[in-house]
């Protein structure tokens, strides 16, 4: 028996609901053709607009909010990365070592401070904020609904009310026909009882209105007061939230930089202690040229001993009983001028001349030259010929393999070039392992020392005269 009427009573409620819907449905379309008024609260109507645009403000910025905070974690992934790579790289035996793996954990706890602080501080506060946006839309769809409600109770007891004077007419009639079929006794108690019915079928439209009004009016009441105070606190919710946003970040880029200085600080500490220790790329015949900063080209990739001229590094002028009978006196590139003028005759061997040394904080290169012999007569060379080399000339290299220059000071070579080799103008310029010089060809044809003339790796050359 419990089933059933619990069966009944959930039937009856929903065909009272399907009574609702088709009621409301029709009232509807009664506004919509014009055939019925439709109650209309154009300032109510202006808070739902305001509700509405805030309700999709709020969802917009927690959407961005929640962004802001996945870019945050990506950037903790990151920096922990970097961090961790640096720990790799950093040698155990480096001073600083435990400073900057230090550094690195309070870097990872920084940013995990300040992602948890967001999600506290501004999206659970953000959260909330829109929590209560769902029940206030619920209640303005329920208070639209019971308004229809109102409406149509409205129109019904209006329609009644107009359908009076009809109603009794119908009454009258009914009587003029029965009074001649029946005792006027019976006439009087069947127009009592139609009118008694009428009264009736007026009486609960009318209670019916006036509980659908109460109804309304107990929605539209609450909401007139909740929906203008909601649109008000969306200035106070803005500004705590981005004051919030803006003071974690201060804070966070605070400390950071602090951490940042102190990482700084031990990577300076290192580069003073290892700062003898520069790198070296090291030359190859190819397009990678040698780096300018300490050069020390490395020699060719053919295996072969790089040529090297003859030269010997003197502190003090060399005796002159050492000198090789026949042989010019040792010069200095310095003084290149000298050993032209050595010329106009045979030379008797072991005759001695002043040797002058260069002016200069690095040693002296000292060059051996030897005079030919021919048919018993000692040639130093014509003073013509020595004139047409370009001031400073030392000796004669050729290049055994392709070169390419990689900066402006630079020669460009090919396998076969002659190069004439020429002092620095400053010898602390000079880079262990590279020459200055110009291109035979270059020369014979300009004869302009200053746009010819530029530095070379000395092992890609061998060294001819």
């Amino acid at each position: 028996m419990a089933e059933m009427g619990s069966k009944g009573v959930t039937a009856g409620k929903i065909a009272s609901n399907v009574q609702k819907k088709l009621t409301r449905a029709q009232e509807k379309v009664l506004q919509k053709l014009g055939k019925a008024d439709e109650t209309k609260d154009e300032q109510f109507e202006q808070c739902v607009q305001n509700f509405n645009k805030q309700l999709s403000e709020g969802t917009r910025l927690q959407k961005d909010l929640r962004t802001y905070l996945a870019s945050v974690k990506a950037m903790h992934e990151a920096s922990k990365k970097l961090n961790e790579c640096l720990q790799e790289v950093y040698e155990p035996d480096w001073p600083g070592r435990d400073e900057a793996n230090k550094i690195a954990e309070n870097n990872d706890l920084l940013w995990m401070d300040y992602h948890q602080k967001l999600v506290d501080q501004a999206l659970l506060t953000m959260d909330t904020y829109l929590g209560q946006f769902p029940d206030i839309k619920s209640r303005i769809a329920k208070r639209g609904r019971k308004l229809v409600d109102y409406d149509s109770a409205r129109h019904h007891f209006e329609s009644l009310q107009t359908a009076k004077k009809k109603d009794e007419a119908k009454i009258a009639k009914p009587v003029s026909l029965l009074e001649k079929a029946a005792p006027q006794w019976c006439q009087g108690k069947l127009q009592a009882h139609l009118v008694a019915q009428t009264n009736l079928l007026r009486n609960q439209a009318e209670e019916e209105l006036i509980k659908a009004q109460k109804v309304f009016e107990e929605m539209n009441v609450d909401l007139q007061e909740e929906l203008p105070s909601l649109w008000n606190s969306r200035v106070g919710f803005y500004v705590n939230t981005f004051q919030s946003i803006a003071g974690l970040e201060e804070n966070f880029h605070k400390e950071m930089s602090k951490l940042n200085q102190n990482l700084n600080d031990v990577l300076v500490s290192l580069e003073k202690q290892h700062g003898s220790n520069t790198f070296t790329v090291k030359a190859q015949p190819s397009d990678n040229a040698p780096a300018k900063g300490n050069k020390s080209p490395s020699p060719p990739p053919d295996g072969s001993p790089a040529a090297t001229p003859e030269i010997r590094v003197n502190h003090e002028p060399e005796p002159a009983g050492a000198a090789t009978p026949g042989a010019a006196l040792p010069k200095s590139p310095s003084q290149p001028a000298e050993a032209s003028e050595v010329a106009g005759g045979a030379q008797e061997p072991g005759e001695p001349a002043a040797s002058e040394a260069a002016s200069s904080s690095l040693p002296a290169v000292v060059v051996e030259t030897f005079s030919a012999t021919v048919n018993g007569t000692v040639e130093s060379g014509s003073a013509a010929g020595r004139l047409d080399l370009p001031p400073g000339f030392m000796f004669k290299v050729q290049a055994q393999h392709d070169y390419t220059a990689t900066d402006t000071d630079e020669l460009q070579l090919k396998a076969g070039d002659v190069v004439l080799v020429i002092p620095f103008q400053n010898p602390e310029e000079q880079d262990e392992g590279w020459l200055m010089g110009v291109k035979e060809s270059d020369w014979n044809q300009h004869k302009e020392l200053e746009k010819c003339r530029g530095v070379f790796p000395e092992n890609f050359t061998e060294r001819v005269q």
